[in-house]
């Protein structure tokens, strides 16, 4: 029930962080190890096969992993010219376009009656492919009006992303069954508490911005997750996949890892271009359980074969 009423407490993590910024506020320097937090519990979840594209979804691996790293950059930075957002909130959403699939858009895809296997192959090898892909893409889209450290964040990522997720996939492999049983049962709930925290210390971080940007960056990263979920969606459907793939690839498109957008913007650039990752986590919650209803809800229209 916790983890089914996500996109309830995404919003009141928000509020909470809002009204609790005199505490919260201090607390910036918690996000980067709360994340990796995040990235271990992924780990933790994974076996090396997870890494490798299933043999009869190569295509469909492919073309979501490039779908990825190019629809939500370019959409982000398309929104962010076009609705004026300025420097430091157009940095804060190219980040968050230009990072992996996040690590709740499994759980999405299961509930909307996608390919899990599929979800979980993507969401790993573009986590560890945003090692790389993230500074080279914030460098190309933004890197002329802002000095982007792309060398220095990709140490980082090293840091936040690769060795959690490698000793988490480690320990996964060699533990006994039945003690990664037990814990798998509490990597969720973990996550998403962890998730929810970070969301509040950003939005505490940012309490005396907020007042004047939240219409505008609302929206902004509201437009941003619809638009990857449609083109995701649809440009697979145009490939000629089945529903069952473009749903996946949709989700897995539209559904960022904004915790480690919002950790980055914190690290190298400024509070409020933070803002954007925070807001991102509240809406993909929402957005990607409106859509898994939409889907099952059109399955269940279809004759029963």
């Amino acid at each position: 029930m916790f983890l089914k009423l996500f996109p309830l407490w995404a919003p009141l993590a928000a509020l909470v962080g809002f009204l609790g910024a005199p505490l919260l506020a201090s607390w910036g320097g918690a996000i980067v190890p709360l994340l990796m937090l995040v990235m271990l519990c992924m780990g933790l979840t994974l076996k090396p096969v997870d890494f490798v594209a299933l043999g009869t979804c190569k295509r469909a691996f492919l073309v979501g992993m490039l779908l990825q790293f190019t629809v939500m950059p370019l959409a982000a930075l398309l929104i962010a010219t076009l609705v004026d957002l300025g420097p430091e909130l157009t940095i804060g959403l190219v980040l968050v376009g230009s990072v992996a699939g996040g690590t709740s858009s499994n759980v999405m895809t299961y509930l909307a009656g996608g390919n899990v296997a599929l979800s979980v192959s993507m969401t790993a090898c573009s986590t560890l492919a945003s090692t790389v892909m993230t500074p080279l893409l914030l460098a190309f889209l933004v890197g002329s009006s802002v000095q982007v450290p792309a060398a220095e964040m990709m140490l980082s990522l090293v840091q936040i992303i690769l060795l959690p997720v490698g000793i988490g996939v480690l320990v996964n492999t060699l533990a006994a069954g039945a003690m990664t049983t037990r814990l798998h049962a509490a990597l969720a709930p973990l996550s998403v508490m962890t998730i929810l925290l970070i969301i509040a210390i950003v939005v505490a971080i940012n309490a005396q911005r907020v007042a004047e940007v939240a219409v505008v960056v609302v929206l902004a990263t509201l437009a941003h997750n619809v638009t990857g979920l449609t083109l995701g969606y649809l440009t697979a459907r145009l490939v000629g996949f089945d529903s069952v793939i473009c749903r996946t690839i949709a989700i897995e498109v539209g559904m960022q890892n904004s915790g480690l957008a919002t950790a980055l913007a914190l690290k190298f650039f400024t509070p409020l271009s933070a803002l954007p990752g925070a807001i991102f986590s509240v809406w993909l919650n929402i957005t990607g359980s409106v859509f898994a209803s939409v889907m099952t809800w059109s399955d269940s229209r279809k004759p029963r074969k």
